[in-house]
């Protein structure tokens, strides 16, 4: 408020006299001295946004040996200011501070005396020095920093990717939306891929910067340091009248930003290019979406004017048990191999696997028994399962029996389910609903038709039964092969040829079409073989003792479903005489009672 009306005004600076504008920042500290900021390009931080974001010129006057530059800056046009830069040019910073303070008092321009004062600075690395920014000439490609419009395709070009979550979109429009400077891609480093092109020198062997040699895009790529340009010979390298190679190297970030377009054979392989580009997928952590995705999507723009993936899937974090993040300073650091060697690495996997993209998950070894017990189940049951004697041909129109028809119908719902999940990039959605499945197949189904399986009701139920084992077995091991990898691959091994992972995705098709008899008929078996079981545990007998008679009421839809099962509730409960009766107004649940044969004593 104070200097508001000086706004778009000029001023003239002492002892150079150069007439420079005045204007307005935020970062300008109003109550400190003056309220007025000195600005120069540059003394610290501050000092690069104000000339950026106030499109300052650049006046250097800092060499990179550290001392002031020996010409005056074009922007001190008087006799009497270069004269005063000559007494500064050439000093190191400390020097020709103490030297400005004179110039400022000889000048009648210093109003009281120099006081020292502390403020913070940034030194450079284990130095005892204060750090001096250096304007260098550098390599940028243009991103939107600048160009309100470029910025604008970026952010529309975002929204061609379909994001895995979804959310992690707003990560790259809020890094697109905060950009204020172009795409810096030189570094002065040895190693690299060079930067490929060459400078004329003039009479003194001083480079052109504005003239500068390309090579042709069919010699790249090309190492400026080694190569000549066209029309040249080695030996005019760094001669008067001659060339010299650009000597700085790309940022990691400028090349690996093409992965995809490399990974597809631009420019080797035209035929492969053609058929891979862009690509379908890029899988990725967080903390790269403002580089790496974001310089792939600029690169993939700019060059061919396309999204390079249609794709991309966020990864969330891995924390440590206490949900903090692991780092070395901290000493909560675990390594892959300490799990992998105690869990084995299907349960690695498998927890890895539970975590949904783009959400952070701990380290829980639990989680990891889990696996690992799922993966020792997956071996068991299909090891009985094989053993009920199928005839591996796998037809689907030999499951004639209700419950096996019911199972694979329930088989046909999860195929859809997982390969929807695994279509939309969640794959922890995927390995939930399969394992669930698997629980239930193992637990209820398993019990419920081993009998029959076995040839408790003749050839055609067995049949029936052991076919339907096979098709299930069959799908839940692909199912399975993403997650547990290991298991499955030795599963399948026992009576498949070649490997699972290069097996077809299950599908519903090879289930015959699958029709569910009745929605209740897996759930009303179980709960009912349950229920039979349980009343034996009670009565601590074994669970191969007969029920003499078994009784069991419910609604009319859960009798109705029970029915259709009931042989195998009667062979899988040892049921000598089974009862079913509907009663009315009776809700989901079944009512069982069971009456046991005496134990046999010895007299």
């Amino acid at each position: 408020e104070r200097y508001k009306a000086l706004f778009g005004t000029t001023v003239t600076t002492p002892v150079f006299g150069v007439e420079v504008p005045v204007l307005a920042h935020h970062l300008a500290q109003k109550d400190k001295g003056s309220g007025i900021a000195m600005i120069c390009t540059f003394g610290d931080l501050n000092d690069v946004i104000w000339w950026r974001e106030l499109d300052l010129p650049n006046r250097t006057i800092m060499g990179r040996d550290g001392r002031l530059i020996s010409e005056a800056p074009a922007a001190i046009e008087s006799t009497e200011g270069r004269a005063a830069y000559a007494e500064l040019a050439g000093k190191t910073v400390f020097s020709a501070k103490q030297a400005m303070v004179e110039l400022l008092k000889h000048h009648g321009a210093l109003i009281g005396e120099p006081k020292p004062i502390t403020h913070p600075v940034k030194f450079f690395e284990k130095g005892d020095k204060p750090l001096e920014i250096v304007s260098t000439r550098q390599w940028y490609i243009q991103n939107g920093g600048h160009d309100v419009e470029l910025r604008a395709r970026l952010i529309e070009v975002g929204t061609q990717i379909d994001w895995h979550p979804e959310f992690m979109r707003v990560r790259y429009e809020n890094w697109v939306n905060g950009l204020n400077g172009d795409w810096l891609i030189s570094r002065q480093r040895f190693f690299g891929v060079p930067i490929p092109l060459w400078y004329r020198l003039d009479d003194n062997a001083l480079p052109l910067w504005d003239q500068r040699l390309v090579p042709d895009e069919s010699s790249l790529p090309i190492d400026p340091s080694t190569d000549v340009p066209t029309g040249y010979t080695d030996d005019q390298r760094g001669k008067p009248g001659g060339f010299v190679g650009e000597a700085d190297i790309m940022d990691t970030w400028a090349t690996s930003s093409l992965t995809p377009q490399i990974a597809c054979g631009w420019e080797d392989d035209p035929d492969l290019f053609e058929r891979t580009f862009p690509m379908d997928l890029r899988p990725q952590g967080p903390e790269i979406i403002r580089t790496w995705l974001f310089s792939s999507v600029v690169r993939g723009h700019l060059e061919h004017g396309v999204v390079p993936w249609s794709h991309a899937t966020i990864n969330g974090w891995i924390l440590d048990p206490d949900r903090k993040k692991m780092s070395k300073s901290k000493g909560n650091v675990v390594t892959p191999n300490e799990v992998l060697d105690t869990h084995g690495s299907d349960a690695v996997r498998y927890w890895a696997a539970s975590a949904r993209p783009g959400t952070d998950t701990a380290l829980d070894e639990g989680q990891m028994k889990v696996g690992r017990r799922l993966a020792i189940k997956l071996l068991n049951a299909s090891k009985f399962a094989l053993s009920l004697g199928g005839d591996g041909s796998m037809d689907p129109t030999a499951v004639t029996a209700p419950l096996d028809r019911a199972m694979l119908a329930q088989l046909a719902d999860l195929i859809e389910e997982a390969t929807r999940a695994f279509d939309g990039f969640d794959y922890a959605r995927a390995l939930e609903r399969t394992e669930a499945f698997f629980w239930t197949f193992c637990d209820d189904y398993l019990e419920l038709v081993k009998g029959r399986a076995y040839g408790a009701a003749g050839d055609e139920a067995a049949r029936s039964a052991s076919t339907a084992l096979d098709l299930a077995l069959s799908a839940l091991l692909r199912l399975f092969a993403p997650f547990l990898p290991f298991a499955t691959e030795e599963v399948w091994s026992w009576w498949q040829e070649g490997s699972v992972h290069r097996a077809p995705w299950p599908s519903v098709d090879e289930l015959g079409g699958a029709v569910e008899p009745h929605p209740l008929l897996l759930q009303v078996a179980a709960s009912a073989l349950g229920e039979i079981r349980k009343a034996k545990t009670e009565a601590k007998r074994s669970l191969r003792t007969e029920a003499t008679h078994v009784r069991i009421e419910g609604n009319a839809a859960s009798i109705e479903a029970l029915e259709l099962a009931a042989g195998d509730v009667r062979e899988a409960g040892v049921v000598a005489e089974l009862v079913l009766e509907v009663v009315d107004g009776a809700d989901a649940g079944l009512t069982v009672e069971a009456q046991l044969a005496p134990e046999e004593t010895t007299a």
